[in-house]
Protein backbone atom coordinates (compact mmCIF):
# COMPACT_ATOMS: atom_id res chain seq x y z
CA UNK A 1 0.00 0.00 0.00
CA UNK A 2 2.87 2.27 0.91
CA UNK A 3 4.46 1.52 -2.49
CA UNK A 4 1.25 2.52 -4.33
CA UNK A 5 1.01 5.68 -2.23
CA UNK A 6 4.49 6.74 -3.29
CA UNK A 7 3.65 5.90 -6.91
CA UNK A 8 0.51 8.08 -6.66
CA UNK A 9 2.54 11.01 -5.31
CA UNK A 10 5.07 10.58 -8.12
CA UNK A 11 2.29 10.61 -10.76
CA UNK A 12 0.77 13.75 -9.20
CA UNK A 13 4.17 15.45 -9.13
CA UNK A 14 4.88 14.70 -12.79
CA UNK A 15 1.35 15.74 -13.81
CA UNK A 16 1.64 19.02 -11.90
CA UNK A 17 5.10 19.75 -13.32
CA UNK A 18 3.77 19.26 -16.83
CA UNK A 19 0.93 21.73 -16.21
CA UNK A 20 -1.81 19.17 -15.57
CA UNK A 21 -2.83 20.16 -12.05
CA UNK A 22 -2.28 23.86 -11.63
CA UNK A 23 -2.72 26.66 -14.15
CA UNK A 24 0.15 29.10 -14.43
CA UNK A 25 -0.77 32.75 -13.93
CA UNK A 26 0.14 35.19 -16.70
CA UNK A 27 1.00 38.70 -15.51
CA UNK A 28 -0.09 40.95 -18.36
CA UNK A 29 0.82 44.63 -18.55
CA UNK A 30 -1.89 46.84 -20.01
CA UNK A 31 -3.53 50.27 -19.82
CA UNK A 32 -6.93 51.46 -18.69
CA UNK A 33 -8.50 52.92 -21.84
CA UNK A 34 -11.50 52.42 -24.18
CA UNK A 35 -9.37 50.45 -26.65
CA UNK A 36 -7.53 48.19 -24.18
CA UNK A 37 -9.17 47.42 -20.82
CA UNK A 38 -11.80 49.18 -18.74
CA UNK A 39 -14.51 48.37 -16.22
CA UNK A 40 -17.91 47.62 -17.72
CA UNK A 41 -21.43 48.29 -16.45
CA UNK A 42 -21.32 45.33 -14.04
CA UNK A 43 -17.93 46.53 -12.70
CA UNK A 44 -16.28 43.68 -14.61
CA UNK A 45 -13.19 44.02 -16.79
CA UNK A 46 -13.87 44.30 -20.53
CA UNK A 47 -12.06 45.71 -23.55
CA UNK A 48 -10.49 44.61 -26.82
CA UNK A 49 -7.07 43.70 -25.39
CA UNK A 50 -8.68 42.17 -22.29
CA UNK A 51 -10.86 39.84 -24.37
CA UNK A 52 -7.97 38.79 -26.62
CA UNK A 53 -5.77 37.96 -23.63
CA UNK A 54 -8.55 35.97 -21.96
CA UNK A 55 -9.15 34.01 -25.17
CA UNK A 56 -5.41 33.21 -25.42
CA UNK A 57 -5.25 32.21 -21.74
CA UNK A 58 -8.28 29.96 -21.98
CA UNK A 59 -6.92 28.15 -25.02
CA UNK A 60 -3.50 27.59 -23.45
CA UNK A 61 -4.48 26.82 -19.86
CA UNK A 62 -3.45 30.03 -18.10
CA UNK A 63 -5.00 32.28 -15.50
CA UNK A 64 -4.56 36.02 -16.01
CA UNK A 65 -3.50 38.80 -13.68
CA UNK A 66 -3.76 42.20 -15.36
CA UNK A 67 -1.24 44.81 -14.20
CA UNK A 68 -2.74 48.18 -15.12
CA UNK A 69 -0.40 51.08 -15.87
CA UNK A 70 -1.38 54.68 -16.56
CA UNK A 71 0.55 55.31 -19.77
CA UNK A 72 2.49 53.65 -22.58
CA UNK A 73 5.69 54.94 -20.97
CA UNK A 74 4.86 53.10 -17.73
CA UNK A 75 3.96 49.93 -19.63
CA UNK A 76 7.28 49.87 -21.52
CA UNK A 77 9.33 50.67 -18.42
CA UNK A 78 7.58 47.91 -16.48
CA UNK A 79 8.21 45.47 -19.34
CA UNK A 80 11.92 46.32 -19.35
CA UNK A 81 12.01 45.57 -15.62
CA UNK A 82 10.27 42.20 -16.22
CA UNK A 83 7.27 43.19 -14.10
CA UNK A 84 4.99 41.23 -16.45
CA UNK A 85 5.17 38.26 -18.79
CA UNK A 86 4.13 40.41 -21.75
CA UNK A 87 2.36 43.66 -22.61
CA UNK A 88 -1.02 43.83 -24.35
CA UNK A 89 -1.68 47.54 -24.37
CA UNK A 90 -2.50 48.70 -27.90
CA UNK A 91 1.20 48.92 -28.80
CA UNK A 92 2.26 49.57 -32.38
CA UNK A 93 5.02 47.51 -33.96
CA UNK A 94 7.93 49.90 -34.72
CA UNK A 95 11.58 49.36 -35.69
CA UNK A 96 12.90 50.80 -32.44
CA UNK A 97 10.60 48.59 -30.34
CA UNK A 98 11.63 45.51 -32.32
CA UNK A 99 15.24 46.20 -31.26
CA UNK A 100 14.30 46.31 -27.57
CA UNK A 101 11.50 43.74 -27.29
CA UNK A 102 10.19 40.52 -28.76
CA UNK A 103 7.11 41.35 -30.80
CA UNK A 104 4.18 38.97 -31.26
CA UNK A 105 2.11 38.74 -34.46
CA UNK A 106 0.15 41.78 -35.63
CA UNK A 107 -3.59 41.54 -34.92
CA UNK A 108 -5.08 44.93 -35.86
CA UNK A 109 -3.97 47.36 -38.58
CA UNK A 110 -3.98 51.02 -37.61
CA UNK A 111 -2.61 54.27 -38.99
CA UNK A 112 -1.17 57.23 -37.14
CA UNK A 113 -3.13 60.40 -37.91
CA UNK A 114 -2.96 64.08 -37.02
CA UNK A 115 -6.18 64.96 -35.22
CA UNK A 116 -7.21 68.52 -34.30
CA UNK A 117 -10.10 70.29 -32.65
CA UNK A 118 -11.70 73.66 -33.21
CA UNK A 119 -8.96 75.37 -35.17
CA UNK A 120 -8.98 75.25 -38.97
CA UNK A 121 -7.56 71.93 -40.16
CA UNK A 122 -3.87 71.87 -41.20
CA UNK A 123 -3.45 70.62 -44.74
CA UNK A 124 0.18 69.48 -44.59
CA UNK A 125 3.05 68.80 -42.22
CA UNK A 126 4.48 72.22 -43.05
CA UNK A 127 1.38 73.97 -41.75
CA UNK A 128 1.67 72.22 -38.36
CA UNK A 129 4.25 74.79 -37.22
CA UNK A 130 1.32 77.20 -36.63
CA UNK A 131 -0.46 74.79 -34.24
CA UNK A 132 -0.11 74.08 -30.54
CA UNK A 133 0.83 70.40 -30.63
CA UNK A 134 0.97 67.85 -27.79
CA UNK A 135 1.91 64.13 -27.94
CA UNK A 136 2.26 61.44 -25.28
CA UNK A 137 5.89 60.58 -24.53
CA UNK A 138 7.57 57.23 -25.29
CA UNK A 139 4.90 56.55 -27.92
CA UNK A 140 5.29 55.41 -31.51
CA UNK A 141 3.91 58.83 -32.43
CA UNK A 142 7.12 60.49 -31.24
CA UNK A 143 9.14 58.30 -33.59
CA UNK A 144 6.94 59.33 -36.52
CA UNK A 145 7.15 63.01 -35.63
CA UNK A 146 10.95 62.87 -35.28
CA UNK A 147 11.18 61.42 -38.79
CA UNK A 148 9.00 64.26 -40.06
CA UNK A 149 11.11 66.81 -38.18
CA UNK A 150 14.20 65.70 -40.08
CA UNK A 151 12.43 66.94 -43.23
CA UNK A 152 10.67 69.89 -41.57
CA UNK A 153 13.12 71.33 -38.99
CA UNK A 154 10.69 74.01 -37.73
CA UNK A 155 8.21 71.36 -36.54
CA UNK A 156 7.82 71.41 -32.74
CA UNK A 157 5.60 69.74 -30.15
CA UNK A 158 5.28 69.23 -26.42
CA UNK A 159 5.62 65.76 -24.92
CA UNK A 160 3.42 64.76 -21.97
CA UNK A 161 4.85 62.10 -19.69
CA UNK A 162 1.86 61.48 -17.42
CA UNK A 163 -0.86 61.77 -20.03
CA UNK A 164 -2.68 59.24 -22.15
CA UNK A 165 -3.95 60.00 -25.65
CA UNK A 166 -7.44 60.33 -24.14
CA UNK A 167 -6.13 63.06 -21.78
CA UNK A 168 -4.87 65.05 -24.75
CA UNK A 169 -8.22 64.60 -26.55
CA UNK A 170 -9.85 66.13 -23.49
CA UNK A 171 -7.39 69.06 -23.61
CA UNK A 172 -8.24 69.57 -27.29
CA UNK A 173 -11.94 69.56 -26.40
CA UNK A 174 -11.27 72.24 -23.75
CA UNK A 175 -9.28 74.28 -26.30
CA UNK A 176 -6.05 74.01 -24.30
CA UNK A 177 -4.21 72.49 -27.25
CA UNK A 178 -4.84 72.39 -31.01
CA UNK A 179 -3.69 68.99 -32.24
CA UNK A 180 -2.11 65.64 -31.45
CA UNK A 181 -1.18 62.38 -33.18
CA UNK A 182 -3.07 59.16 -32.45
CA UNK A 183 -3.84 55.76 -33.92
CA UNK A 184 -6.89 55.62 -36.17
CA UNK A 185 -8.82 53.13 -34.00
CA UNK A 186 -8.30 55.29 -30.89
CA UNK A 187 -9.58 58.34 -32.77
CA UNK A 188 -12.62 56.43 -34.08
CA UNK A 189 -13.70 55.41 -30.60
CA UNK A 190 -13.00 58.73 -28.89
CA UNK A 191 -14.51 61.13 -31.40
CA UNK A 192 -17.89 59.87 -30.22
CA UNK A 193 -17.03 61.35 -26.81
CA UNK A 194 -15.28 64.39 -28.29
CA UNK A 195 -17.18 65.09 -31.55
CA UNK A 196 -15.06 68.15 -32.35
CA UNK A 197 -12.06 65.91 -33.09
CA UNK A 198 -11.30 65.92 -36.82
CA UNK A 199 -8.66 63.97 -38.72
CA UNK A 200 -6.35 66.21 -40.76
CA UNK A 201 -4.06 63.68 -42.47
CA UNK A 202 -2.04 60.51 -41.85
CA UNK A 203 1.62 60.60 -40.77
CA UNK A 204 2.35 56.89 -41.19
CA UNK A 205 1.57 53.92 -43.37
CA UNK A 206 -0.64 51.14 -42.03
CA UNK A 207 0.98 49.57 -38.96
CA UNK A 208 -0.04 46.65 -36.79
CA UNK A 209 -0.67 46.37 -33.07
CA UNK A 210 1.26 43.56 -31.37
CA UNK A 211 1.89 42.10 -27.93
CA UNK A 212 5.39 42.68 -26.61
CA UNK A 213 7.75 40.68 -24.41
CA UNK A 214 11.07 41.50 -22.72
CA UNK A 215 14.18 40.15 -24.46
CA UNK A 216 15.89 39.70 -21.11
CA UNK A 217 13.25 37.78 -19.17
CA UNK A 218 10.91 36.66 -21.93
CA UNK A 219 9.82 33.08 -22.38
CA UNK A 220 10.48 31.45 -25.75
CA UNK A 221 7.81 28.87 -24.91
CA UNK A 222 5.23 31.60 -24.27
CA UNK A 223 6.18 33.47 -27.44
CA UNK A 224 5.87 30.24 -29.44
CA UNK A 225 2.40 29.60 -27.96
CA UNK A 226 1.43 33.18 -28.77
CA UNK A 227 2.57 32.90 -32.40
CA UNK A 228 0.78 29.60 -33.00
CA UNK A 229 -2.41 30.77 -31.28
CA UNK A 230 -2.66 34.07 -33.16
CA UNK A 231 -2.09 32.36 -36.51
CA UNK A 232 -5.21 30.27 -35.93
CA UNK A 233 -7.25 32.72 -33.86
CA UNK A 234 -7.18 35.61 -36.36
CA UNK A 235 -9.10 33.40 -38.81
CA UNK A 236 -11.70 32.36 -36.22
CA UNK A 237 -15.24 33.55 -35.70
CA UNK A 238 -14.40 34.34 -32.07
CA UNK A 239 -11.87 36.96 -33.19
CA UNK A 240 -14.42 38.43 -35.60
CA UNK A 241 -16.93 38.66 -32.74
CA UNK A 242 -14.46 40.39 -30.39
CA UNK A 243 -13.42 42.88 -33.08
CA UNK A 244 -17.06 43.54 -33.98
CA UNK A 245 -17.96 44.03 -30.30
CA UNK A 246 -15.58 46.94 -29.84
CA UNK A 247 -15.17 48.55 -33.24
CA UNK A 248 -18.16 47.91 -35.52
CA UNK A 249 -20.51 50.61 -34.24
CA UNK A 250 -17.79 53.28 -34.10
CA UNK A 251 -17.72 53.26 -37.90
CA UNK A 252 -21.12 54.98 -37.83
CA UNK A 253 -20.12 58.58 -37.13
CA UNK A 254 -22.20 61.61 -37.98
CA UNK A 255 -20.57 64.74 -36.56
CA UNK A 256 -23.76 66.79 -36.36
CA UNK A 257 -25.77 63.92 -34.84
CA UNK A 258 -23.16 63.13 -32.18
CA UNK A 259 -22.60 66.81 -31.32
CA UNK A 260 -26.36 67.29 -30.87
CA UNK A 261 -26.55 64.08 -28.82
CA UNK A 262 -23.94 65.38 -26.36
CA UNK A 263 -25.88 68.61 -26.02
CA UNK A 264 -29.14 66.75 -25.35
CA UNK A 265 -27.51 64.50 -22.75
CA UNK A 266 -26.76 67.66 -20.81
CA UNK A 267 -29.93 69.64 -21.52
CA UNK A 268 -32.76 67.18 -22.28
CA UNK A 269 -31.95 63.87 -20.58
CA UNK A 270 -32.01 65.18 -16.95
CA UNK A 271 -35.80 65.67 -17.18
CA UNK A 272 -36.35 62.00 -18.03
CA UNK A 273 -33.44 60.26 -16.34
CA UNK A 274 -35.40 59.20 -13.24
CA UNK A 275 -37.98 57.46 -15.43
CA UNK A 276 -35.27 55.59 -17.33
CA UNK A 277 -33.63 54.54 -14.09
CA UNK A 278 -36.97 53.46 -12.66
CA UNK A 279 -37.75 51.41 -15.79
CA UNK A 280 -34.29 49.85 -15.76
CA UNK A 281 -34.58 48.83 -12.12
CA UNK A 282 -38.14 47.53 -12.48
CA UNK A 283 -37.32 45.27 -15.45
CA UNK A 284 -33.68 44.52 -14.56
CA UNK A 285 -32.13 46.14 -17.61
CA UNK A 286 -29.37 48.75 -17.93
CA UNK A 287 -31.20 52.08 -17.91
CA UNK A 288 -28.53 53.57 -20.20
CA UNK A 289 -29.35 51.03 -22.91
CA UNK A 290 -33.02 51.92 -22.52
CA UNK A 291 -32.24 55.64 -22.78
CA UNK A 292 -30.02 55.04 -25.82
CA UNK A 293 -32.84 53.18 -27.53
CA UNK A 294 -35.27 55.97 -26.68
CA UNK A 295 -32.91 58.50 -28.23
CA UNK A 296 -32.72 56.46 -31.43
CA UNK A 297 -36.52 56.23 -31.46
CA UNK A 298 -37.54 59.79 -30.59
CA UNK A 299 -34.48 61.90 -29.69
CA UNK A 300 -36.07 62.02 -26.21
CA UNK A 301 -39.13 63.81 -27.56
CA UNK A 302 -42.18 62.50 -25.62
CA UNK A 303 -44.59 63.78 -28.29
CA UNK A 304 -42.79 62.33 -31.29
CA UNK A 305 -44.84 60.56 -33.95
CA UNK A 306 -44.22 59.01 -37.35
CA UNK A 307 -46.37 58.66 -40.48
CA UNK A 308 -46.74 54.93 -39.70
CA UNK A 309 -48.56 55.63 -36.44
CA UNK A 310 -45.89 54.93 -33.82
CA UNK A 311 -45.81 57.58 -31.11
CA UNK A 312 -44.17 58.82 -27.95
CA UNK A 313 -40.78 58.58 -26.26
CA UNK A 314 -40.32 54.89 -27.18
CA UNK A 315 -42.31 55.16 -30.44
CA UNK A 316 -44.69 52.32 -29.57
CA UNK A 317 -47.30 51.08 -32.01
CA UNK A 318 -50.89 51.13 -30.78
CA UNK A 319 -50.93 47.32 -30.61
CA UNK A 320 -47.66 47.10 -28.66
CA UNK A 321 -48.78 49.82 -26.25
CA UNK A 322 -51.97 47.90 -25.58
CA UNK A 323 -50.04 44.66 -24.95
CA UNK A 324 -47.74 46.46 -22.49
CA UNK A 325 -50.62 48.14 -20.67
CA UNK A 326 -49.78 51.65 -21.89
CA UNK A 327 -52.93 53.74 -22.14
CA UNK A 328 -51.27 57.04 -23.07
CA UNK A 329 -48.32 56.78 -25.44
CA UNK A 330 -47.61 60.51 -25.11
CA UNK A 331 -47.02 60.23 -21.37
CA UNK A 332 -43.25 59.71 -21.24
CA UNK A 333 -43.37 57.77 -17.96
CA UNK A 334 -45.89 55.32 -19.41
CA UNK A 335 -43.99 55.10 -22.70
CA UNK A 336 -40.63 54.39 -21.03
CA UNK A 337 -42.18 51.77 -18.77
CA UNK A 338 -43.90 50.11 -21.75
CA UNK A 339 -40.75 50.26 -23.87
CA UNK A 340 -38.64 48.71 -21.10
CA UNK A 341 -41.18 45.93 -20.57
CA UNK A 342 -41.32 45.20 -24.29
CA UNK A 343 -37.51 45.21 -24.73
CA UNK A 344 -37.04 42.78 -21.83
CA UNK A 345 -39.72 40.55 -23.34
CA UNK A 346 -37.78 40.56 -26.63
CA UNK A 347 -34.55 39.67 -24.79
CA UNK A 348 -36.25 36.73 -23.06
CA UNK A 349 -37.79 35.60 -26.36
CA UNK A 350 -34.52 35.78 -28.30
CA UNK A 351 -33.70 32.41 -29.91
CA UNK A 352 -32.22 29.88 -27.51
CA UNK A 353 -29.05 29.62 -29.57
CA UNK A 354 -28.13 33.25 -28.86
CA UNK A 355 -25.79 33.56 -25.88
CA UNK A 356 -26.68 35.68 -22.85
CA UNK A 357 -25.20 39.15 -22.79
CA UNK A 358 -24.37 41.64 -25.54
CA UNK A 359 -25.50 39.54 -28.52
CA UNK A 360 -28.84 38.71 -26.90
CA UNK A 361 -29.57 42.40 -26.37
CA UNK A 362 -28.65 43.14 -30.00
CA UNK A 363 -30.96 40.42 -31.29
CA UNK A 364 -33.72 41.81 -29.08
CA UNK A 365 -33.21 45.36 -30.39
CA UNK A 366 -33.24 44.11 -33.97
CA UNK A 367 -36.51 42.24 -33.29
CA UNK A 368 -37.92 45.41 -31.68
CA UNK A 369 -37.16 47.19 -34.95
CA UNK A 370 -38.02 44.65 -37.65
CA UNK A 371 -40.27 42.14 -35.87
CA UNK A 372 -39.61 38.63 -34.58
CA UNK A 373 -41.02 36.97 -37.71
CA UNK A 374 -38.35 38.53 -39.93
CA UNK A 375 -35.67 37.66 -37.36
CA UNK A 376 -36.65 33.99 -37.52
CA UNK A 377 -36.64 34.23 -41.32
CA UNK A 378 -33.08 35.57 -41.10
CA UNK A 379 -32.06 32.70 -38.82
CA UNK A 380 -33.46 30.13 -41.24
CA UNK A 381 -31.74 31.88 -44.14
CA UNK A 382 -28.43 31.94 -42.25
CA UNK A 383 -28.60 28.20 -41.72
CA UNK A 384 -29.26 27.64 -45.44
CA UNK A 385 -26.21 29.76 -46.25
CA UNK A 386 -24.01 27.83 -43.82
CA UNK A 387 -23.54 30.76 -41.44
CA UNK A 388 -24.07 30.55 -37.68
CA UNK A 389 -27.14 32.82 -37.32
CA UNK A 390 -26.93 33.02 -33.53
CA UNK A 391 -24.04 35.49 -33.40
CA UNK A 392 -24.57 39.15 -34.23
CA UNK A 393 -21.45 39.48 -36.39
CA UNK A 394 -23.07 37.02 -38.85
CA UNK A 395 -26.62 38.31 -38.45
CA UNK A 396 -25.39 41.74 -39.59
CA UNK A 397 -24.58 40.15 -42.95
CA UNK A 398 -27.72 38.00 -43.14
CA UNK A 399 -30.41 40.60 -42.35
CA UNK A 400 -29.71 42.85 -45.39
CA UNK A 401 -30.38 39.83 -47.64
CA UNK A 402 -34.07 40.01 -46.65
CA UNK A 403 -34.44 42.85 -49.16
CA UNK A 404 -33.11 40.76 -52.07
CA UNK A 405 -35.77 39.00 -54.10
CA UNK A 406 -33.84 35.76 -54.61
CA UNK A 407 -33.81 35.33 -50.84
CA UNK A 408 -37.03 36.85 -49.54
CA UNK A 409 -39.23 34.95 -51.99
CA UNK A 410 -38.21 31.74 -50.16
CA UNK A 411 -39.07 33.11 -46.70
CA UNK A 412 -42.26 32.88 -44.66
CA UNK A 413 -42.56 36.61 -43.93
CA UNK A 414 -41.14 37.79 -47.26
CA UNK A 415 -39.52 41.13 -47.97
CA UNK A 416 -38.03 43.32 -45.24
CA UNK A 417 -35.70 46.31 -45.23
CA UNK A 418 -32.94 44.28 -43.60
CA UNK A 419 -30.37 47.07 -43.52
CA UNK A 420 -32.52 49.06 -41.10
CA UNK A 421 -32.27 46.82 -38.00
CA UNK A 422 -28.49 46.62 -38.49
CA UNK A 423 -28.16 50.41 -38.53
CA UNK A 424 -30.69 50.64 -35.68
CA UNK A 425 -28.68 48.32 -33.41
CA UNK A 426 -25.30 49.86 -34.24
CA UNK A 427 -26.56 53.40 -33.59
CA UNK A 428 -28.09 52.42 -30.25
CA UNK A 429 -24.84 50.80 -29.17
CA UNK A 430 -23.02 53.96 -30.20
CA UNK A 431 -25.35 56.10 -28.06
CA UNK A 432 -25.12 53.54 -25.23
CA UNK A 433 -21.30 53.71 -25.17
CA UNK A 434 -21.36 57.50 -25.04
CA UNK A 435 -23.87 57.49 -22.17
CA UNK A 436 -21.60 55.15 -20.23
CA UNK A 437 -18.93 57.87 -20.30
CA UNK A 438 -21.35 60.31 -18.64
CA UNK A 439 -22.97 57.89 -16.19
CA UNK A 440 -20.91 55.02 -14.80
CA UNK A 441 -24.07 53.29 -13.56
Amino acid sequence: MKKYGLLYLLIVFVWTASGGAAEKTLNVLTRNSPTTLYYGSANNMVGFEHDLVQAFAKENGYKVNFIIKHSIKEVLEALQKNEGDFAAAGLTRTKSREKKFFMGPGYLDVQEQVVCGYKKMPKSVNSLIDYNFEIITKSSYIESMEQLKSEHPKLTWKEHEGYTTEHIFERIDKKKVDCTVADSHIISINRRYYPHLHVAFAVSEQQSLAWMMSKQGGSYKLMSEMNLWFKKFKKSQEFAIIKDRYFSHVEIFDYVDIAVYHKRIKERLPKYIDSFRRGGKKYDIDWRLLAAQAYQESHWNPRAKSPTGVRGMMMLTLATAKQMGVTNRLNYRHSIDGGAKYLVRQIKRAPEGVKEGVDRAKFALAAYNIGRGHMYDAIRLGKKLGKDPYVWVNMKEILPLLSERKYYKQLKYGYARGHEPVRYVERINNYFDILKQYYKK
